[in-house]
C-alpha cells in the first residue's frame, strides 16, 4: 500500500492516481472475505479483528454477501449521489448491453466490469 502511496503520479490523471490503492484495498478485504466465508479457513475472532482493526472493509464484505454484489469493485460504483443522473457507475452495466469493442473504465477506481 505505501509503495502504490509513494509512487509518482507524474502523467496521469488525478483520478487515476488512486485506482492502485483501490485495487489493493478491495484485494485485502477479497482475501479475508474468501478466508471466512468460502475456504473457512480462519476464526470468527481473527474475522472480527480484521474488521474492527480496518484491515477489511465491513461494508464491502455486506455487499458481496448480497446477491447481484459477488463481483463489486468498490462502494463508489453503486452510489447513486456520486453521478450526474442518479444511476449506478458504467462498470456495473452488464457487458452484453455496452457497445460493442468499447472499453469501459470507472472514473472511481479503474474497473472495467464488475456487473454479474
Amino acid at each position: 500500500m505505501r509503495e502504490h502511496e509513494a509512487e509518482s503520479h507524474e502523467g496521469k490523471r488525478i483520478v487515476e492516481a488512486v485506482w492502485p490503492i483501490f485495487k489493493v484495498h478491495h484485494q485485502k478485504s477479497r482475501y479475508i472475505y474468501d478466508l471466512y466465508y468460502k475456504r473457512k479457513a480462519i476464526s470468527r475472532e481473527l474475522y472480527d479483528y480484521c474488521i474492527k482493526e480496518k484491515i477489511a472493509d465491513a461494508s464491502l464484505i455486506a455487499k458481496w454477501k448480497k446477491d447481484g454484489y459477488e463481483r463489486l469493485c468498490c462502494l463508489r460504483c453503486i452510489q447513486v449521489k456520486d453521478t450526474n443522473f442518479g444511476t449506478n457507475c458504467i462498470c456495473r452495466v452488464p457487458r452484453e448491453k455496452l457497445e460493442e469493442m468499447k472499453i469501459v473504465e470507472c472514473v472511481h477506481c479503474g474497473c472495467r466490469g464488475c456487473s454479474g
